[in-house]
């Protein structure tokens, strides 16, 4: 079961911020999840519609300019990075799984996508596009082919994973609250990757696993790897299983 650091390793530095992303990658992840708006021309590396609780500052981060966003710090202490900064740190060391938060033009997102698979170390195949919005991902998928797509659903549907299926994506990613063992089977069937946000609790980790989910959003990736590794945080006591 691969591991991606949710917003960055959120749990040890300012979410979507290059120290968080900095925090996963030394942790040895399989991949990096961020979310991205675009505003003003430029894509933005952030997760709330709303400034306050990451700011402090009241207001919309879409009535903002560029050049205003760009001084704003997360937590008073990181700067909201672009799209085009967090692709040159993160330079191809892991994955990156990009959520469109908002209905950020293809062309433009692909400017960014193209600019990090030419002038990074980058593969393609490390790029995974996901979003709630399975309207941005068809149009995405219809502009760049090979891109690899990741529908996103805070449900159990009743034709389990065929939304993603339909839409030719590479993965299906669920809400922790709602997976069964027979979603995770038919994503299966389907030939998908079946993903599952936001897991940080031992126990979700371990009944997860064993119903052969592939992959997990975790805030704090260090700590999932020795839940998966056997291991506790506190030493090398065996994991009770209830």
């Amino acid at each position: 079961m691969i591991l991606w650091a949710h917003r960055g390793a959120s749990y040890e530095a300012p979410e979507n911020t290059l120290a968080a992303f900095t925090r996963a990658m030394d942790s040895g992840v399989h991949g990096i999840e961020l979310d991205v708006y675009g505003f003003d021309g430029e894509r933005f590396v952030f997760h709330d519609r709303y400034l306050e609780r990451l700011t402090a500052t009241p207001g919309r981060l879409k009535d903002l300019s560029a050049e205003q966003i760009k001084q704003l710090k997360i937590f008073g202490q990181q700067p909201i990075p672009t799209l085009r900064d967090a692709l040159k740190h993160i330079n191809g060391h892991c994955h990156v799984n990009i959520e469109l938060k908002g209905d950020i033009p293809t062309r433009e997102l692909l400017k960014d996508v193209d600019f990090a698979l030419t002038n990074t170390s980058f593969s393609q195949e490390q790029l995974l596009f996901s979003s709630f919005n399975h309207h941005w991902l068809q149009r995405l998928k219809k502009r760049r082919p090979d891109a690899l797509i990741g529908a996103l659903s805070a449900s159990c549907p009743l034709t389990y994973c065929q939304f993603a299926e339909d839409l030719n994506a590479y993965s299906a990613h669920f809400a922790v609250d709602f997976v069964t063992k027979e979603l995770v089977e038919d994503g299966h069937e389907r030939g998908l990757q079946v993903y599952v946000y936001t897991v940080d609790e031992r126990h979700d980790i371990e009944e997860l696993h064993e119903m052969g989910v592939d992959g997990i959003f975790t805030n704090h990736p260090s700590f999932a790897q020795n839940v998966i590794a056997g291991l506790t945080t506190a030493g090398n006591d065996p994991i009770l299983h209830y």
